[in-house]
């Protein structure tokens, strides 16, 4: 009895405790349909997401590989103009740029995006053009060598003692065409004047032109790294012209006579010898110095070596000064970007000998041309790195010749005559064009500020190195 009231007992509870469960049971499967619908609702937006981050990143990968091949196509132009030294040491570098196709697919999803650096020598390039540049890197033009900044700046008015001083075992060589003119016209009034503007007497016309055209050559070698010798030989053609009118004035008779003393001439001229010592090159600021040494041989026609006629008149015009000469100088140029100051200094010393030349009523027989001094100053400007402007002013005080002449008649004695100093003052302009590393064209003016002078002269020098 007990036993069964027990088991009563037991039955009771256990469906009082099952019969929540079965109620919970019955509310869930009553829920489940809308829970369903809310998680696939989910799942679909989810879905289209990932789809739309993962169009993205194929579209920004498509883009980083083509700014990728565009890098390496510019790289390949830069590489060609920079040369096979240029593009060994880009070679060298590392180029700073993913490559997608290479890195697992996770690790291209999750990394970030970044700019690829550009190769170093497209650096460099955006350097030499300005922009900001990183301490790493060299500064300077890229694919350009750089300027021999030992090698002394060449000044175009001062002619070969303006240009540098050829390299130890190299052979230089220069061009040159020149052209000068002078043109004197005196007048000489002998007579007496009455009133203003009315002159009784003769006057005397001296009209006098000179034309010479130059043409030389000239070689230097260079013996060490700071001394060379050179030697120039010009030909030249010069046309004088040489008329003494007289006109006669009120009263006169009225004739007229002319005298005419024009001569040519054409040949080698005196050759030049010359030694030239680069005596000091500054470490920074200071000057070029440049000791010069010329030697001129009489080898063309001198004045007292051409023909005459019976009244000592030229037959024809010289073509050298007849006279050993020797001078020294220095030459100083002191560079100053953008431009350089120069000057320089000379003397000349010329050699007298003994001359037999009659030319009526004398007899000439000994000449001692007169030592002469000059100097020159100036500036030159560069405009960019091949073309340059010279600007100076260059005088020379020639001292008299000695003159020891004889009349032409028996038992006469030598006079010895000095003629009057010399000042030659002229204004130099000139400019320098570089073709290249080797040749240059140099183009100078001289024009005449003093009655000595001459009035013009045009020059045009080729200087190159073989």
């Amino acid at each position: 009895m007990m036993r069964k009231a027990l088991q009563v007992l037991a039955l009771m509870g256990a469906a009082l405790f099952a019969a929540p469960l079965f109620a919970q049971e019955a509310g869930g499967d009553s829920a489940t349909p809308a829970a369903n619908a809310a998680q696939a609702s989910e799942l679909v937006q989810l879905r289209a997401e990932v789809a739309a981050q993962r169009a993205s990143l194929d579209d920004q990968i498509r883009a980083l590989q083509a700014q990728r091949a565009q890098l390496a196509s510019l790289e390949q132009r830069l590489m060609a103009a920079l040369g096979e030294e240029a593009a060994a040491r880009a070679n060298a570098e590392p180029v700073l740029i993913a490559s997608l196709e290479e890195e697992p697919q996770s690790t291209q999803r999750s990394a970030p995006q970044t700019q690829p650096q550009a190769p170093a020598e497209t650096r460099r390039v955006a350097n030499a053009s300005g922009t900001q540049s990183s301490t790493d890197e060299p500064q300077g033009a890229v694919g350009v060598a750089p300027e021999d900044q030992d090698r002394q700046p060449e000044v175009a008015v001062l002619g070969r003692q303006g240009s540098a001083i050829t390299q130890k075992g190299k052979l230089s060589g220069e061009v040159e065409w020149s052209y000068a003119r002078a043109d004197r016209n005196r007048a000489l009034f002998r007579g007496v004047e009455v009133v203003e503007s009315v002159l009784i007497g003769v006057f005397d016309i001296n009209e006098n032109r000179q034309d010479v055209l130059t043409q030389k050559v000239g070689l230097q070698y260079g013996l060490t790294s700071d001394l060379e010798v050179g030697i120039d030989v010009p030909m030249i053609a010069r046309w004088n012209t040489s008329v003494l009118t007289p006109v006669a004035g009120p009263g006169e008779n009225g004739e007229t006579r002319e005298v005419d003393n024009s001569a040519n001439g054409y040949g080698i001229g005196d050759i030049e010898f010359s030694l030239r010592k680069q005596l000091h090159a500054p470490e920074g600021f200071g000057a070029y110095v440049i000791g010069n040494l010329q030697v001129t041989a009489p080898t063309g026609t001198g004045p007292f070596e051409v023909p005459r006629n019976q009244f000592g008149e030229a037959q024809e015009a010289a073509t050298g000064s007849g006279f050993w000469s020797l001078s020294p100088g220095v030459t100083a140029i002191v560079p100053s970007d953008p431009g350089v100051v120069f000057g320089s200094v000379s003397y000349t010393k010329n050699f007298a000998r003994d001359v037999t030349a009659s030319i009526p009523p004398v007899q000439i027989e000994r000449v001692d041309p007169g030592d002469s001094i000059s100097f020159s100053a100036g500036v030159g400007l560069a405009l960019n790195s091949r073309l340059s402007l010279n600007f100076g002013y260059a005088h020379s005080w020639g001292f008299g010749t000695e003159t020891t002449t004889r009349a032409l008649v028996e038992d006469a004695e030598p006079v010895t005559q000095t003629s009057r100093d010399l000042q030659v003052g002229r204004l130099l302009l000139g400019g320098t064009y570089k073709v290249d590393r080797k040749t240059s064209v140099n183009f100078g003016l001289e024009a005449g500020l003093t009655d000595d002078a001459t009035d013009m002269r045009m020059v045009l020098r080729i200087p190159f190195v073989l």
